[in-house]
């Protein structure tokens, strides 16, 4: 059993994004020269996420408007956790909701995804310097 690790840097300008990071998990995927194993990909950061989905921008509209129905930005007087200082609760819940990481198949050298997935890394509180872990073990 062979392991590799690899880490992507991020920093969002704007507070919330979608960015398809399948690239560059497929690279790390060639350059580890594992053929057959798993690729763990996850957020080092308790207001981002990664997930898998289609990359399709109306998807992701709804995505941002429904998560922004589930856990409102504003106003922040209403979460507990806003009242240590920062503003940022409802990205705590966006996260807890899109998930922290995504495990994918690697298949004769090559991330085994389905018709239409990708791999995005999610931002809901940007402004920071955030970390994404992929780590990928097998033969």
């Amino acid at each position: 059993m062979r392991s590799y690790r690899e880490e992507l840097w991020f920093q969002i300008p704007q507070r919330r994004a979608f960015v398809n990071i399948t690239s560059q998990v497929e690279e790390a995927v060639r350059k580890s020269s594992i053929r057959e194993g798993l690729c763990l990909v996850n957020s080092m950061h308790i207001t981002s996420s990664v997930f898998v989905n289609d990359d399709e921008f109306g998807l992701h509209e709804d995505f941002e408007r429904w998560l922004e129905q589930l856990a409102p930005h504003e106003p922040t007087v209403t979460y507990q956790h806003n009242r240590t200082g920062e503003d940022n609760a409802d990205a705590h819940l966006k996260r807890q909701i899109m998930g922290r990481e995504a495990v994918l198949a690697i298949t004769s050298g090559k991330l085994d995804l389905g018709p239409w997935e990708q791999v995005f890394y999610g931002e809901f509180d940007g402004r920071r310097r955030k970390r994404v872990l992929i780590k990928i073990i097998g033969e």
